[in-house]
This record gives structure tokens, C-alpha cells and sequence, in this order.
């Protein structure tokens, strides 16, 4: 995952991504924004946005309007606009209520969270924005059942591409069109979510051992010839 997120030079081989795609993906480290308010945490999801935003309010606290400023404030107007960031606070808060965290903390600083709440902050700042690629590495952890329900019913509506990684199998039946299977330093990709993957893969080693049952027998029954 850290590969297809740009994060670790593959050893070999391609990664290939639409180069207008934008990618989310879930980040762990909690101490990163520890000071930052948290719908602000979730709004930097969006980096083009994010960016725009502050930007845009640099510029009007220096309160120097000259033609170039409000040509820079027009473009930056443009980006905010194309971003859907008129909407954004009421996103981001939806998002932060959907996991579990009520509106009355999302002026508050990140870090008057626990660590295990901080956690879906973060997951809410990787949903944020409509990404087109979105990576999700554990995004049950910290989770109670309703948050859990919710965010399977958020990804069965998301549109993009999902590669999720996750130990909670409940979730991955519910959320995965396709099974990535490594084993043995292979990779085999199975359609449908984990329990068909499962029994797929029970089937092909069935069959497997059935072939291999065969082939012993086979070259046994050749050696006793030779030795007849």
C-alpha cells in the first residue's frame, strides 16, 4: 500500500494512476495535527482545498488589496469553488458525526482527543473530499459497531477505486468486490470478498493436490514398469 501511495520505491515493476486522479489515504499518526481544530484535520484531506483556504486567508488578515492580490484572491476563489469548498465544513462535520464524534468538539483541538478517537479523525480526513483513489489500512481499528455500520454504507455509495486492508472479516464481505490473496510471494487476485475468496482458494488447492495425487501415481506406475 505504501508503494501505490508514492511513500516506498518499489524494488520493480510499475505503478501506473490517471494523473488527475487524486488518492486518499488513511494515515496513523495521530500526533501529526495534535494541535490543529479537528473539522480543520479533516478539511486538509483535501490538499488542493486545504491549501486554497489558507491561502486565501493569509491574504485577507495582511489586508494589502492591490489589482495582484485580488487577481490571486479571484484564482484562488476558482480553486475553492472547483474543490466544493463552499461545502466543506458541513462535510467534513457530517463525516466526523457519522464517526461517532459529536459536533460540539469539532472546533476543539485534536489533541483533547483519546488516541483511539483521534484515529477516526483521521479516518474522516481520508473520506474527505471525494478522492478518486482511496487507501484504507485498518479503518475498523478504534471503531464501536455503529461507526463500523456507517462507514460500510459510506464505501458501498463511494465510487471510486477502495483498496482496503483489514483483519475484520465481517467488513471486508461487506465492502470488497475483489480479494487479493499474497501467499507464498504470490499475488492472486479473486472476484467477490473474503469467504468467496476462501472457498475459491480451498477449491484450487483441492484441485491442486488432486493433480499432484495424480502425478505421483503416474510416475509410479512408470517406475514399476521400468522395473518390470
Amino acid at each position: 500500500m505504501k508503494v501505490i501511495a508514492g511513500l516506498v520505491e518499489p524494488d520493480e515493476g510499475l505503478i501506473s494512476i490517471p494523473p488527475n486522479a487524486r488518492m486518499s489515504m488513511l494515515h496513523q499518526d495521530h500526533y501529526r495535527h495534535e494541535n490543529d481544530k479537528i473539522r480543520d484535520v479533516v478539511m486538509m484531506g483535501n490538499h488542493r482545498l486545504w491549501g486554497a483556504m489558507v491561502e486565501k486567508d493569509k491574504l485577507l488578515e495582511a489586508g494589502d488589496f492591490t489589482d495582484e492580490i485580488g487577481m490571486k484572491l479571484g484564482d484562488l476563489e476558482v480553486v475553492i469553488a472547483e474543490e466544493d469548498g463552499y461545502n466543506a465544513e458541513g462535510e467534513a462535520e457530517q463525516l466526523l458525526e457519522g464517526l461517532g464524534i459529536p459536533k460540539t468538539d469539532h472546533e476543539e483541538p485534536l489533541s483533547t482527543l483519546d488516541s483511539g478517537i483521534r484515529l477516526r479523525v483521521l479516518l474522516a480526513q481520508a473520506l474527505f473530499g471525494d478522492p478518486d483513489i482511496l487507501l484504507l489500512d485498518e479503518p475498523t481499528n478504534h471503531l464501536d459497531m455503529d461507526s463500523i455500520r456507517w462507514l460500510e454504507r459510506f464505501l458501498h455509495e463511494y465510487k471510486g477505486v477502495l483498496v482496503v486492508i483489514s483483519h475484520d472479516r465481517h467488513f471486508l464481505n461487506e465492502v470488497c468486490t475483489h480479494t487479493a490473496d499474497v501467499d507464498y510471494e504470490n499475488i492472486i487476485v479473486y472476484p467477490g470478498a473474503y469467504d468467496m475468496m476462501l472457498r475459491q482458494k480451498m477449491s484450487y488447492r483441492i484441485s491442486e493436490e488432486k493433480q499432484n495425487s495424480a502425478k505421483k501415481k503416474k510416475i509410479t506406475d512408470l517406475q514399476d514398469f521400468i522395473r518390470r
